[in-house]
């Protein structure tokens, strides 16, 4: 087959296999905004699964449905003890420009604009010389007195209150998308619990989609105990078995080329159903397949080029991110499992290092921090990546 028109190359395909059987949650978002756009109370959503499931993607395409209705949205990553303030100014001020182009008062976006540059400004730490000093590229002074205060969460519910009365000026919603929202730091996400709390009062029409791994949940009731009200909790897991084939037959028939029954059986065999994985062996099967249709043999021969690049970028990226302790945690993880993907007591790993289990807890925590493990219950760990026990067995032979 040609490389060239590869249908599963990143960016190739129209519909890519990470939005492959997400009708339902495209639809229950439509739904979010038309409830909202009319004043009605709607809970905000947060998406939650393993990594490779497809929440970047699905988030950005939830991201794009309210824009083309008009909302202003915007979009950030959450990083690792990175403050909020920062990143949430550069999206919400996307949100507002969205906005601006429908407002029939300049005025009044400027107005908001103003109490924007003002809670962004608090970035930056007091007493820091004017050279140091971050700027947001917000070309309106300041304001006085509103989102300036200092405390995000006070901050936070009045640049919330007035981003969305400019969005109900024009009929229409803000949606703020935060991806890996489990990295929010902690007196950050507890602000962002009470600011949707809050407009969530006054049926504000502003809406916080979130993704982040399955002990996302856990984090928000952590930080608000009231959050399990706030949010619609959504699981993406990996695809099923007819949803695996459409993720792979349609951009093969956009092609006007086809794929053998029995490749379709190898390749879900491969992937699992995780979209990352079906992308990446449908991707390698297509480059390795001599002519039309792609057979189970070509499946086969592919496997171990896909495989290899999925060590390097998908598990290995992530590896080399741990420490010697950590990897031996990981190591233990991948032998008491088999390789399979599922969680272990965490005991059990400290029996099996031959260690107290208090002594194994940085090592535990700090993975948790990385984001590769997850705690699935207590006192059980589990890996966020599908498949990482079994590179990892594969790796020590």
């Amino acid at each position: 087959m040609d490389p060239v028109r590869n249908p599963f190359a990143p960016g190739a395909g129209q519909r890519p296999p990470e939005l492959a059987g997400r009708d339902r949650e495209l639809t229950a978002f439509e739904v979010v905004l038309e409830r909202v756009s009319r004043g009605r109370p709607e809970r905000s959503l947060v998406l939650t699964g393993l990594r490779g499931v497809g929440k970047t993607v699905l988030l950005g395409e939830l991201r794009s449905m309210a824009v083309r209705r008009g909302w202003g949205a915007g979009k950030i990553e959450a990083r690792p003890d990175a403050e909020l303030r920062r990143p949430l100014s550069a999206a919400l001020h996307r949100a507002i420009r969205d906005l601006a182009v429908r407002h029939r008062n300049p005025e009044r976006v400027e107005q908001v604009l103003g109490v924007l540059k003002a809670f962004a400004l608090r970035a930056n730490p007091d007493g820091a010389r004017l050279r140091e000093r971050w700027q947001p590229g917000i070309d309106v002074p300041a304001a006085q007195g509103r989102a300036d205060s200092g405390d995000i969460e006070i901050d936070l519910v009045e640049l919330f209150s007035e981003v969305a009365e400019l969005a109900k000026d024009v009929g229409t919603g803000v949606a703020l998308m935060i991806d890996e929202m489990q990295d929010v730091r902690p007196e950050d996400l507890s602000a962002l619990c009470a600011a949707c709390h809050e407009l969530s009062q006054s049926g504000a029409p502003l809406v916080v989609v979130g993704a982040g791994l399955p002990h996302l949940p856990a984090v928000l009731s952590a930080s608000k105990s009231y959050s399990e009200r706030l949010f619609r909790y959504v699981l993406i897991d990996r695809l099923d078995r007819a949803d695996a084939d459409l993720a792979v037959l349609a951009p093969v028939s956009r092609e006007d080329a086809g794929i053998s029954p029995f490749a379709l059986d190898a390749l879900f065999e491969a992937s699992s159903g995780y979209p990352y994985f079906v992308q990446a062996y449908a991707k390698a099967a297509w480059d390795a397949a001599p002519s039309d249709p792609i057979t189970a043999e070509d499946v086969a021969v592919a496997a171990p080029e896909a495989e290899a690049e999925l060590a390097v970028g998908f598990f290995g990226s992530r590896y080399e991110r741990a420490t010697p302790a950590e990897r031996e945690y990981l190591r233990a993880m991948a032998d008491l499992t088999e390789g399979r993907d599922e969680a272990i007591g965490t005991s059990e790993v400290a029996v099996y290092l031959g260690r107290k289990p208090s002594s194994l807890s940085p090592a535990r925590d700090s993975l948790i921090k990385k984001g590769l493990v997850y705690s699935a219950e207590r006192g059980r760990i589990a890996f966020t990546v599908p498949h990482f026990g079994r590179f990892l067995l594969a790796r020590e032979e």
